[in-house]
């Protein structure tokens, strides 16, 4: 009878952690050439507004398909209420891969509150948060961020690094509990490379770049590929520490929304809510699960 009990609650503890875990998704790439989406739904929170994406668009450069993101005005301040995109299963450890522009609207509304990011994301009830990401603030962007989020509800932890590409400066490479903790600096094989050379002319607005992040188990690498000698440039390789690594897996993520408190390193200012529909162009999203 015992035995009978101990086989059925393993059965339904493995029922649970399927159920949170879903299907895990294989390789892709989203090429955005026509105006279906195939590895992802789209998910925006905010007002329904049927000019907020479109897939399959001509870009600016000759002969490209993109997605296209444009923020509503209308919309409230938030994370997910502007247009953003969701991946249809689960991701894990692997390479995420994607080439895009940010809006430019330095010459329009200087101070827009606004934040592009790329990234997986997904709370799960049991194990917390699992999120990696790159944001910039279309206020300047020079600058990128990059981190993560664990940890449960109202106890999130970041590890985080700001850096402003056009002029090889590390702001910082924190950690951080919750999003008014103290920063506390990160040392030695947690602020690796502790230096990041200029990329002349950097300007996330102004052309399409790559970007990338490999999520490992026990280390996470933030990468973009160099605009004209194609070397790959790593931002931050973090290992020596499980702190700040998720571990279980997460949706991956593309969104464009409206902040009113997070101004930009460089501009206190830039917290206003956007005037026009500015426009997010992302080329191609890729997922490479390691093999195992």
């Amino acid at each position: 009878m015992k035995q009978t009990t101990l086989l059925l609650a393993l059965f339904f503890i493995g029922c649970i952690i399927h159920a949170q875990q879903g299907k895990l998704s294989g390789a892709f790439t989203e090429d955005f050439s026509d105006s279906i989406l195939h590895n992802f739904r789209y998910g925006s929170t905010g007002n329904k507004a049927p000019f907020k994406w479109t897939s399959g668009v001509k870009g600016i450069e000759p002969g490209s398909n993109v997605l296209l993101f444009k923020i509503d005005p209308a919309d409230s301040a938030g994370a997910g209420r502007g247009p953003e995109i969701i991946s249809n299963n689960f991701t894990h450890f692997g390479t995420y891969t994607a080439r895009l522009k940010v809006p430019d609207v330095k010459a329009i509304q200087p101070n827009t509150g606004a934040v592009v990011g790329y990234f997986t994301y997904y709370m799960d009830s049991v194990y917390g948060l699992s999120e990696i990401d790159f944001e910039w603030l279309v206020a300047d962007p020079s600058i990128v961020y990059i981190g993560t989020w664990t940890g449960y509800e109202g106890q999130l932890k970041r590890i985080g690094r700001t850096i402003n590409l056009a002029k090889g400066i590390v702001y910082n490479t924190v950690y951080r509990e919750g999003h008014t903790g103290e920063n506390t600096p990160l040392t030695g094989a947690q602020n690796v490379p502790e230096t990041i050379a200029a990329i002349d002319g950097y300007d996330a607005s102004a052309q399409f770049y790559t970007y990338g992040f490999d999520w490992f188990s026990n280390r996470l690498r933030w990468w973009m590929i160099h605009p004209e000698t194609g070397e790959k440039i790593v931002l931050w390789d973090y290992q020596g520490s499980q702190r700040g690594i998720p571990q279980h897996p997460s949706y991956y993520r593309m969104n464009f929304w409206h902040t009113n408190e997070w101004s930009v390193e460089t501009n206190a200012n830039a917290i206003e809510k956007p005037l026009h529909p500015y426009a997010l162009e992302v080329d191609w999203m890729k997922y490479e699960p390691f093999k195992k």
